[in-house]
């Protein structure tokens, strides 16, 4: 299993760009599509504490969403939560 989770839909926009930030950074991910879940934004809630698309888990602790996770890179923060999960 991934160290990151990413919960998305193929109709935003912020869940594609997400998904190619970690590709560009060579990062494997855990990829859970809500497209035909029913009522995805209750699993969401329940499960990261957020309800929109997508929804990022690093080694277990949620981050938030696209702008949350390209936050994180930019500052140089992401691979330090990755290599403390090492």
């Amino acid at each position: 299993m991934a160290d990151i989770r990413i919960y998305t839909t193929r109709w935003c926009g912020y869940s594609r760009r997400a998904k190619a930030l970690l590709d560009e950074r060579g990062l494997e991910y855990d990829e859970i599509p809500l497209d035909d879940e029913i009522g995805f934004r209750q699993k969401l809630l329940d499960e990261t504490g957020g309800f929109t698309v997508p929804q990022v888990l690093i080694v277990g602790r949620p981050i938030g969403g696209y702008t949350e996770l390209l936050r994180l890179d930019s500052e140089g923060r992401l691979e330090p939560l990755l290599d403390q999960a090492a």
